[in-house]
């Protein structure tokens, strides 16, 4: 009699697991992903995702609570640092990118997931926003082109504090790392015009309030990395000046930091460059008694 209720109940079990919520394809961000696949991704989001981002993906899981900054809404359609132009909706490879390495200074964690599984679950995040379903939801990747200044690299960083003081502006959401003479001459060697208008905290960063919408329902503010002390999110080693340049070409989607189009700076692609180089020279001393000195002499 046992086995019997066994050859009954394992079948519907089977049936069970087989069966899921979708049960036809969907084309989202411009691809046509099967309904076993969502299926497939809803699971391995279960089991990987839910606890931070919710199981409807509103940002709300069980551990949201406790983070800062809060977990990713995907309902929003909007990715900081998705890497493409346009500040539009990232690629795949821009999706796996993050969700592999890690997004520093955040709860966001590296996640070793086999490939079949994170391929999935990248296909079903898309179910969350209706942003996936407009055919050109999807941005166009950022080409990083080649690199001008090896070999020059103090040149490319002096260029990128040049840059990042006297035209980019920088230092209206970032700290500013020079003296006000310095920046006066930066401004006005790139502008011809002085630099006189400085925030009342100029040598640190400025809170700014983000597009993004935490699942309480309030916008999150957030403050711009103060490079000598905060970790990059989406900058990773070995690859720092590539991603630092896809970065400033992208832009970071519904935060403060706007997307630099090559053609508005002087020197254009080169210029973009420099200011990777100075980003990656600050960052470089993070965490050293340098950074501190730097610190303490601007004060």
């Amino acid at each position: 009699m046992r086995w019997l209720l066994l050859l009954c109940v394992v079948p519907l079990g089977l049936a069970c697991q087989a069966t899921g919520p979708f049960k036809e394809s969907l084309t989202l961000g411009g691809k046509v992903i099967p309904a076993r696949t969502l299926d497939e991704g809803r699971l391995t989001y279960l089991q990987y995702c839910r606890a931070c981002h919710g199981e409807s993906g509103e940002g709300n899981g069980p551990a949201a609570a406790g983070l800062r900054p809060p977990p990713r809404n995907f309902t929003q359609g909007e990715f900081k640092f998705a890497g493409v132009l346009d500040q539009k909706l990232p690629r795949d490879e821009d999706l796996k990118r993050i969700i592999r390495a890690n997004l520093h200074g955040t709860a966001m964690l590296g996640w070793e997931v086999p490939e079949a599984q994170l391929d999935a679950v990248v296909q079903y995040l898309k179910t969350f926003s209706d942003a996936w379903k407009e055919d050109d939801a999807v941005g166009e990747p950022v080409v990083i082109p080649p690199d001008p200044w090896p070999g020059k690299e103090a040149e490319a960083v002096a260029r990128g504090a040049q840059l990042y003081h006297g035209f980019a502006q920088c230092l209206s959401c970032h700290p500013a790392y020079l003296d006000r003479e310095a920046i006066d001459a930066a401004a006005l060697a790139l502008t011809g015009q002085h630099k006189t208008d400085f925030r009342e905290d100029w040598r640190s960063p400025e809170l700014k309030t983000t597009d993004y919408q935490a699942a309480g329902g309030y916008k999150v503010k957030v403050l711009p990395p103060d490079f000598l002390f905060n970790p990059l999110r989406s900058v990773q080693p070995g690859t720092e000046l590539q991603d630092v340049y896809r970065l400033l070409v992208a832009g970071v989607t519904g935060a403060a930091m706007p997307a630099w189009d090559p053609e508005v700076l002087p020197e254009k692609t080169a210029d973009v460059w420099a200011l990777a180089y100075y980003v990656r020279s600050l960052a470089a001393l993070r965490g050293t008694p340098a950074a501190l000195a730097m610190k303490a002499a601007q004060r």
